[in-house]
């Protein structure tokens, strides 16, 4: 009999935490126990993974004491990683974290599986592999494949559009709730906590926290992970939008190539379709690109409105989209907790 692993899930009553639990039931993840927690708030409840039913366990600093857990997936935060993940790698786990707080430390890799497998050896400095961001994951699912057909890349600007789920539970309670009150005719009544600004029709040029630069800490997320994961100095500049809807992220991509590259459309529909975990959906007289209804609850990183720029032979436009509680979060992580169980069996 193949071997079990015992999983903590840290944030387990979350959107990105519900997400994990599905996805290791959808990919038949060789689960032995689990452990679901959460703050003390939240403990008590149940969840349900893999035809078991688990209670709820409040998050301390001894609960991973003596559970035998192999691997824990933290998303509940950054200063809930910085604070309990040590203690879960102290008790013998190799930490998964979804927050920010461990990305850019030199000491831990920063993995999306299909672009960098080779990076999750470096776990055993610290016991903890990093999730990128997101918005970066999708991103860099659609730069590796062109990267490795031209050999280089000169420069990436990136356009998001960001559903309200990016923000967890209360995003989505937040457009929803300022829906129905638009049809009540009460909108101006509603009260925006989650974002800065009212959100049911509407854009919101900003993600996260305004840095000194000018730009987001979104914006620099995508700039400073990138460059991390594809081994490679990419300037990359980015404008964060949040739009109204609820699932899957969208991206307007504009990629700089070498100036003695020519693009060629129809290798660059291949090599994007060659690889893992990336489909092309791209003919504009039909009507076929991807949106977010396209990408949610899939695994696939989707990328259409493919086409040379018209002025440098050298510029390529695309437009790319994933479902950011799987691909950039849920499904991620648990295709790293599978190429770590890979080179553990090594």
């Amino acid at each position: 009999m193949s071997r079990k692993y015992n999983i903590a899930v840290v944030g387990a009553t979350g959107a990105v935490g519900e997400e994990i639990f599905r996805v290791l039931e959808e990919y038949n993840f060789p689960v032995g126990d689990i452990l679901p927690l959460a703050s003390a708030r939240s403990a008590g409840g149940e969840i349900e993974c893999c035809g078991k039913k688990y209670k709820v366990e409040e998050l301390t600093e001894d609960v991973f004491e003596g559970r035998d857990i192999d691997i824990a997936f933290f998303s509940a935060g950054g200063s809930v990683s910085a604070k309990y993940a040590p203690y879960a790698v102290e008790a013998g786990a190799v930490v998964i974290d979804n927050t920010s707080h461990f990305r850019m430390d030199p000491d831990v890799p920063l993995v999306v599986p299909e672009v960098n497998p080779q990076d999750i050896a470096g776990w055993r400095e610290k016991g903890i592999i990093a999730n990128p961001n997101c918005s970066t994951i999708q991103l860099v699912l659609a730069l590796k494949p062109l990267y490795d057909l031209y050999g280089d890349i000169k420069r990436v600007d990136v356009a998001t559009y960001q559903a309200v789920s990016g923000a967890g539970k209360s995003g989505m309670e937040e457009l929803v709730m300022q829906m129905k009150d638009f049809f009540a005719f009460k909108l101006d009544e509603s009260e925006h906590k989650a974002f800065p600004h009212q959100i049911a029709l509407n854009v919101i040029p900003q993600v996260d926290k305004p840095m000194p630069n000018g730009y987001t800490r979104e914006e620099m997320k995508m700039t400073n992970e990138t460059k991390k994961i594809m081994g490679s100095n990419i300037p990359v500049s980015a404008t964060c939008v949040r739009v109204p809807v609820l699932r899957s992220h969208s991206e307007a991509v504009t990629i700089t190539f070498p100036e003695d590259v020519v693009v060629d459309v129809e290798k660059v529909r291949l090599a994007l379709n060659d690889f893992p975990d990336v489909e092309v959906i791209d003919n504009l007289e039909k009507g076929l690109y991807p949106m977010p209804v396209t990408a949610t609850d899939s695994d696939t990183t989707y990328v259409g409105r493919i086409r040379k720029d018209l002025f440098n032979d050298n510029i390529l436009h695309m437009w790319v989209v994933a479902d950011q509680l799987r691909v950039g979060a849920a499904t991620n992580a648990v295709r790293i907790a599978q190429k770590w169980i890979e080179l553990e069996d090594v």
